[in-house]
């Protein structure tokens, strides 16, 4: 059809109609099969089951004539009834036999001829009956044995040899007939043997046209294709792929086609990508490298301020002490409240110096990590803090974990987040001061938690800066950098830290470190009080 063209069949389709077609032609072949093998029984029926028991039937038939004849011979002769029992026994076999015939004879031209044969023995037979063995068999019965051999003895045998002839006619006959359908199974025989090879044929021509098929819109388009996208595997992106095969192999070739175009433009952007991270990380490394002569100017400044700073500094403190000590009195209250300033202005400086150099050390000297036990850094925090908890303080935790970090810097934590607990104590109430910690996926999560005076909301970002007091001098004693060494120690093991907003007394704060997979957690509990 003009308006179907084969070329844009897809495979299912083209398989399909070769399946139909196949299988129409095969159901033709199937039912002409059919129609021939019914034929081929009926053949085959008429030559097992009644030319061949018609030919032993006239067989027996030409006996039981031949008996009859026998028997009215000796009958005639010794004029016994017993020696009359074959021509009996003959004339019932004959009857049954002729009605058997007849009956195993159907239409056609063959049969009537048989037919008719039969019939023609029928009337011999009679005639034979009627001429010869009446006739004895009255003679004897009225005159006695000698009246029937002279009977026999002047009769001739042209009857029973018509009879004869009759039935050798009717098995020559049958055989034609037996003949005929033997061909006939013969010919239907040869015909399905013709049939079976004809669909055999059909099969394998089929076959090899499927294996055509296939290797002609599947097998040899896929090696093709797979060809064209090794190619792009092997890193020939701009190369275009296309298939001749089957509609749906081209569309499946558009497909992957669509799909290298993709991946060409993002290796387009991944290349230029890498370009700007390469140019980024040049200007890293410049950075870093400024950075690394930043530190070493760092560096010489901490060691200026720890000794070239320091000297001086203990000078003008130790000066000013001697003239507090020795001129203490001896001058106005004014000089005496000077001399006072510029001690306290001395000490505060030199804090301020040791607080500043202790800061700038964090990750810079280190020792490398290790695995630290916070029971034992808790203990040796509240040894080092016993004189400030007091008679009536107290320290606990619970449940601790081991971690991976630098203990000195560990304890220093805790030193001062402790510290700053015990230093905003609310008056006239003893000091409690709870640390514990929960697993949270991959890192711990550390709580130190008081019921001190607290901090308020719009102070959490402000005080983990250097040198940020939330309260004066006059006050509470220290810098303002204790919270700002504590953030630096956290950031620097990879943790996070933040003042809990939530709690309604006293202050909370939380941080976290890397969970170290591994290192179980210790079930303890330990409570310390002075």
């Amino acid at each position: 059809m003009s308006l179907l063209r084969v070329g844009t069949w897809s495979l299912r389709g083209r398989v399909l109609a070769l399946c139909v077609t196949v299988g129409l032609i095969l159901a033709g072949l199937g039912v002409f099969a059919a129609l021939t093998a019914a034929a081929n029984n009926r053949q085959l029926d008429d030559v097992v089951s009644r030319a061949t028991p018609m030919r032993a039937a006239g067989e027996r038939l030409s006996t039981a004539l031949v008996d009859q004849e026998t028997g009215i011979r000796g009958y005639a002769i010794t004029g016994r009834q017993a020696n009359l029992k074959p021509y009996e026994q003959g004339l019932a076999t004959e009857q049954q036999l002729m009605a058997y015939i007849d009956g195993l004879l159907r239409t056609g031209p063959l049969e009537d001829t048989v037919r008719r044969d039969l019939a023609e023995v029928r009337n011999r037979a009679d005639a034979w009956h009627t001429a010869v063995a009446d006739p004895i068999l009255n003679a004897v019965r009225t005159e006695g044995p000698e009246a029937g051999q002279a009977v026999v003895a002047g009769g001739d045998t042209a009857e029973f040899d018509a009879l004869r002839a009759a039935i050798e006619k009717m098995q020559d006959d049958i055989g034609v007939l037996r003949d005929r359908a033997a061909a006939d199974a013969k010919e239907t025989s040869q015909r399905m043997v013709a049939l079976q090879i004809g669909a055999a044929a059909i099969i394998v021509i089929a076959g090899v046209t499927l294996l055509l098929l296939l290797d002609r819109m599947v097998s040899r388009p896929v090696t093709e294709l797979a060809a064209q996208v090794r190619e792009v595997a092997d890193g020939d992106f701009g190369k275009h792929i296309e298939s001749s095969g089957s509609p749906e192999l081209r569309g499946l070739a558009d497909d992957v086609d669509g799909m290298r175009k993709k991946i060409a433009a993002e290796l387009t952007e991944v290349r230029e990508a890498r370009q700007q991270i390469e140019w980024v990380n040049d200007q890293l490394k410049m950075q870093a490298e400024e950075l690394t002569r930043s530190n070493r100017d760092l560096e010489q400044f901490a060691y200026v301020a720890s000794h070239d700073l320091q000297e001086p500094l203990r000078k003008v403190a130790s000066f000013c002490q001697l003239l507090q000590r020795r001129y203490a009195g001896q001058l106005d209250a004014k000089a005496d409240q000077y001399i006072g300033f510029a001690v306290d202005g001395a000490q505060r400086m030199q804090r301020l110096i040791n607080d500043l150099l202790a800061f700038s050390r964090i990750g810079r000297l280190t020792a490398g990590f290790t695995d630290v036990d916070l029971d034992r850094v808790l203990t040796e925090v509240t040894s080092q803090l016993e004189s400030r908890i007091g008679e009536d303080g107290e320290i606990r935790w619970v449940d601790l974990p081991t971690v991976e970090g630098e203990e000195p810097l560990l304890t220093t934590l805790f030193v001062n987040l402790i510290g700053n607990s015990l230093k905003f104590r609310r008056p006239d109430v003893p000091p409690v001061i709870t640390v514990s910690a929960d697993r949270d996926e991959d890192e711990w999560r550390i709580n130190v938690r008081d019921n001190g005076i607290g901090i308020e909301a719009e102070f959490a970002d402000k005080v983990f800066v250097i040198f940020q007091r939330l309260h004066g001098r006059d006050a509470y004693e220290g810098t303002g950098i204790g919270l700002a060494i504590v953030k630096k120690i956290v950031e620097y093991h990879g943790g996070r830290i933040w003042l809990d907003l939530d709690v309604t007394e006293g202050a909370s704060i939380w941080f976290t470190l890397p969970l170290v997979a591994g290192i179980p957690v210790k079930e303890k509990l330990k409570e310390v009080g002075a």
